[in-house]
This record gives structure tokens, C-alpha cells and sequence, in this order.
């Protein structure tokens, strides 16, 4: 290979993966080393395939996420979302015996949730944090209240729990692939080529760069909304469905609670700003296999649960920050060239 082709591999590489989120790689790399030199099971067929099948529920949520924060808005409600999904999909696989109805349901339910957040914050003016902060509340509330008694409802059909812990491509010592991560692979690579070669996509990055400016440029900004929340809405139903399958219940709570933080860490470690207008979903899916590696790797050295915790918060904050320096760098640079050229 001359050297010529190599930097054109290179350059589309890091076209791809995106120059900011090189560290997320290289932070990557060195969190397998220190994991791998304490343990030995972290390359094992088994563990693999658990980290696979743990990145599902995340990697759903932060994809939408993706697309709500780009726009310049924040969903704290996605855990709650999809614990109503959870119920809603184990109600009617229970009732019906259909599992096509049940994931219906579930993204469903998800979709009509997230447009219930839209509405609030186009009709009501209400700002997004506030918005979803209380729906977070009132949206896990009514899964305790569609749940008979506010318990678990119980999910027996195997063919349904294929979605949360079935597998292909099994042979040999090989455990196979799980269908969740197939789902969210599928997911994903829709959602990188929506973001990057669509109008709606650019749509999004206009919104959240500079909404006075897409507004102008005749993007109704309400609509859009509207269709962002519901997507990250059905994704969110869609993770839910995932969770009943892979527990053999409807789960209100146990399973979805805290999934908004990862999502949302997880989207801003992969290079979003708090702003608007920056982010990507390849950055996210990195940022979902760091955290599925992190996670994995404390619970392999056996770290309580409750560092693990307090790690997934200082990494949102840094990842905030870090974001935040990104832009004061930024808008100092262009200080410097407008200043330059009036010179």
C-alpha cells in the first residue's frame, strides 16, 4: 500500500469517526489495557458477547438522543419512557400471545410519550429540562399505574424473549451475536445516514447551530421538534421492549431507571455541546461501547456498584466540560480570524 493510500484511509477514518472523538478511542484503548491486565475474562467469547448484549438498551436511547440533543434539547424522561414501553409491550405479548403487538406497543407507546414532550415545549413554552424533568416523573408514575398493582408483569413466550437474549451466528466455542446489538447496529447505521445525508438531517444540525438562522431558511421548527422527541421517543420504547424481554417482565422501574444518564452521558462524551449544532451518532456509539467496557470491566474486578455510580457521573461532567471548553476554543479562534481580517 503506498503511502498516499494510507493517508487516504486515514484521513476518511478520521472523517468518519470524527477528529474530536480520537480520544474517545484512544481512552478506549487504554481502559481494555488496565481492564485486561487485572483480568483475564474480559476477552472471553462470553463476556464479549455480554458487553454486546448490555450496549443494546443504552445504544437505543442515546441514539435518539443524539438527535434531541444536536437539536439543541435534552429528554431526561427516555428512562421512564421506556419503563411505560416495558409495561405496555409485556400487557398486550401477555394478553394477545402476539409478540409483533407487544414491540408495536412498545415503540408505540414510546413515540406518543416523546410527542407528549414536544408538545409541552412547543405549545407551552416550557424549557426542555424543566419539560422532561417533569414528565420523568409523571411518566413513571403512569407505568406504575398500567402495571396491575404497580408489580412486574410477567412475559413466558420464549419467542419473545429471543429479542432480548437470542443470538445467530452461533458455532463452535463462538456464542454468537445477540439480536438486541444486531438491532441497535441497524439502528444506528440508519440513524448515521439520516444525520449526515438527508435534509432532515441537516435540519437537525441547523436547528441546533442556530435557530434564528434554519427558521429563516424555512425550517418550521416546531414540526421538527415534534418529530425528533417522537423518534427518540420510539427508541426509547423500543429499549424498553428490549429490557421486558431480556427480564421476562414488564418492569416500571427496575431495568429503565437511570438510563437517561447514561444516554446523556454517553451522547456528550461522543463530542455533542450542551448548545446545539455538534454531535454524532458514531461518536455516541463509541461513547456507548466505553461505558458498556467500563461497566463490564468494574463488575469483573468486582467494584461495588455504587462507585460505579459515582465514575458514570464525574465521566458526564467531564464530558460536559470538556464539550464546553471545545466551544469557548472555538469562538475564540473566530474572535482571532474576524479580528484578523479587519485588521
Amino acid at each position: 500500500m503506498t503511502t498516499r493510500s494510507k493517508d487516504g484511509f486515514l484521513s476518511r477514518l478520521t472523517r468518519f469517526v470524527g477528529a474530536e472523538n480520537l480520544s474517545l478511542i484512544i481512552a478506549l484503548i487504554l481502559l481494555v489495557l488496565a481492564v485486561s491486565s487485572q483480568t483475564e475474562f474480559l476477552f472471553s467469547s462470553r463476556n464479549l458477547f455480554n458487553i454486546a448484549q448490555n450496549m443494546a438498551v443504552v445504544g437505543l436511547i442515546a441514539a435518539g438522543m443524539t438527535l434531541v440533543i444536536v437539536s439543541n434539547g435534552l429528554d431526561i424522561s427516555v428512562g421512564s419512557i421506556a419503563g411505560c414501553a416495558s409495561v405496555v409491550c409485556a400487557l398486550i405479548v401477555t394478553g394477545s400471545g402476539t409478540v409483533a403487538g407487544g414491540l408495536a406497543g412498545g415503540i408505540a407507546i414510546g413515540a406518543v410519550l416523546g410527542l407528549v414532550n414536544a408538545a409541552i415545549i412547543n405549545y407551552l413554552r416550557v424549557n426542555a429540562v424543566v419539560a422532561t424533568l417533569a414528565t420523568m416523573s409523571a411518566f413513571r408514575g403512569i407505568a406504575f399505574l398500567i402495571a396491575p398493582e404497580g408489580r412486574p408483569v410477567g412475559v413466558l413466550d420464549p419467542t419473545f424473549a429471543l429479542l432480548g437474549s437470542g443470538r445467530f451466528l452461533q458455532f463452535g466455542g463462538f456464542p454468537g451475536v445477540p439480536i438486541a446489538f444486531a438491532i441497535l447496529v441497524g439502528v444506528a447505521v440508519l440513524a448515521y445516514f439520516v444525520m449526515s445525508s438527508t435534509v432532515f438531517g441537516r435540519s437537525i444540525y441547523s436547528m441546533g447551530g442556530n435557530p434564528a438562522a434554519a427558521r429563516l431558511a424555512g425550517i418550521n421548527l416546531n414540526r421538527m421538534r415534534l418529530w425528533i422527541y417522537a423518534i427518540s421517543g420510539a427508541l426509547s420504547g423500543l429499549a424498553g421492549v428490549i429490557v421486558t424481554a431480556r427480564t421476562s417482565s414488564g418492569q416500571p422501574a427496575s431495568g429503565t431507571q437511570g438510563l437517561e444518564l447514561e444516554a446523556i452521558t454517553a451522547v456528550f462524551l461522543g463530542g455533542a455541546l450542551l448548545a446545539g449544532g455538534k454531535g454524532s451518532i458514531v461518536g455516541s456509539m463509541l461513547a456507548v461501547l466505553l461505558l458498556a467496557v467500563l461497566s463490564n470491566g468494574m463488575n469483573l474486578l468486582g467494584i461495588p456498584t455504587f462507585y460505579q455510580l459515582v465514575a458514570k457521573g464525574l465521566l458526564l461532567v467531564l464530558a460536559v466540560a470538556i464539550g464546553q471548553w471545545r466551544m469557548a476554543m472555538a469562538e475564540r479562534r473566530q474572535a482571532k480570524l474576524t479580528a484578523a481580517g479587519g485588521a
